[in-house]
């Protein structure tokens, strides 16, 4: 009876949205762990990812802070700055979205952005393009809570680096598991790309004390085991829209290995949109690439390290999006000029997009151009 007395284009547009019911919920099935109690099912999301990615990282007490975020508000709106990196997990393993089940069950969750959600849909109302950062394998919290997920000793005790961090496991499935429920947070929440950081095994301390669940542990399968990963998130959040992206060591591009850690460039950027090589040339050993100091010769570091990549990736290097170094180290001041130098560097190597990094998110202003000029 309720529908024999609604006109024929009601009757369409009612047969249409139902069916836009069914497919989203049908859009992802996320199998039950312990923190993942149910099947979750998770909404597509539209996209709107600019042309060209120009963006600073924000820590989650800046995101979460009102007053902070004013600063931050300045660049958006005067500047060619058009996206938003806000730190959802971080390496000590604090957890800053609500909803992960095992984030709150072992106290991992600490809310330093109480909006989280209003914050994303507001940035993405003024066309800033939100995405979410995930430390993924470097967490003292979980570990200490749960040491069976842990890298261990040969003596099975937790395997601590040189300032006292521990790592999770990275072939265990569990870990995974945790990750990609901080991922699906972060989709609920708005997020439109999902960016792993420390993606790798161990590098500072004893690594040859390391030990996996994966007792036949070698180069090639953290390699592949990477890869793997990347694959599985791939088929996880492709289907629903969301853009991936990966951080790495910024000098793997240029090396013939995978420096200890299992980051080979090839099979890491064969499953996602986006690769960050850390081009901070305050991180460069003196002597790199034949630099006496590269801490004092940005431009330079950051063109060697784009043009290695180039040469590796091929038709792939429009996936690369380096983070920059916007902040001072080890005595060598960083403004305007030097920001403005690594800029350059990327696009006179061909690559159009950039994120900056400041540990307090305090960016160089000077450095950008005005909105009005910048190229979206």
């Amino acid at each position: 009876m309720f529908l024999k007395e609604k006109p024929l284009s009601f009757k369409v547009v009612l047969v249409f949205f139902l069916a836009g019911l069914v497919l989203a919920g049908r859009s992802l099935y996320v199998r039950g762990t312990e923190q993942q109690d149910e099947p979750e099912l998770i909404q597509p999301v539209r996209v709107h990812k600019p042309e060209h990615v120009r963006g600073v990282h924000l820590s989650a007490w800046v995101a979460g802070s009102g007053k902070l975020r004013e600063r931050v508000w300045d660049l958006f709106n005067a500047t060619e700055i058009n996206t938003a990196v806000i730190a959802v997990k971080e390496y000590e393993g604090e957890v800053y979205i609500p909803g992960v089940k095992l984030a709150e069950k072992y106290g991992a969750y600490v809310n330093a952005i109480p909006d989280l959600e209003k914050y994303v849909a507001e940035l993405k109302a003024h066309g800033v393009y939100p995405v979410a950062r995930i430390v993924v394998f470097k967490d003292t919290i979980l570990t200490r809570k749960r040491p069976d997920l842990a890298v261990k000793r040969p003596d099975g005790s937790v395997w601590t680096d040189r300032a006292g961090n521990v790592w999770l496991d990275p072939y265990s499935l569990e870990v995974w598991d945790y990750t990609f429920s901080v991922a699906d947070a972060c989709v609920a929440a708005g997020f439109e790309e999902i960016q792993f950081d420390y993606i790798r095994y161990p590098s500072d301390g004893d690594t040859k004390q390391c030990r996996y669940s994966y007792a036949q542990h070698n180069s090639s399968s953290a390699a592949a085991n990477l890869g793997a990963f990347l694959e599985a998130a791939n088929k996880r959040y492709k289907p629903l829209g969301i853009y991936l992206s990966i951080d790495i060591f910024g000098l793997i591009p240029s090396v013939g290995n995978d420096m200890g850690i299992g980051q080979n460039l090839e099979a890491m950027s064969r499953w996602v949109d986006f690769v960050s090589p850390m081009t901070y040339p305050s991180h460069y050993a003196k002597g790199e690439y034949g630099i006496p100091e590269p801490n004092k010769e940005p431009y330079a570091v950051v063109y060697r390290t784009l043009s290695d990549a180039k040469k590796r990736m091929g038709e792939d290097f429009t996936k690369l999006r380096p983070y920059l170094q916007d902040f001072s180290l080890f005595g060598v001041h960083y403004g305007p000029e030097q920001v403005k130098a690594q800029i350059q560097a990327c696009y006179d190597a061909g690559v159009q997009d950039w994120l900056l990094w400041n540990p307090n998110s305090r960016f160089t202003k000077e450095a950008l151009r005005p909105r009005t000029n910048a190229v979206q």
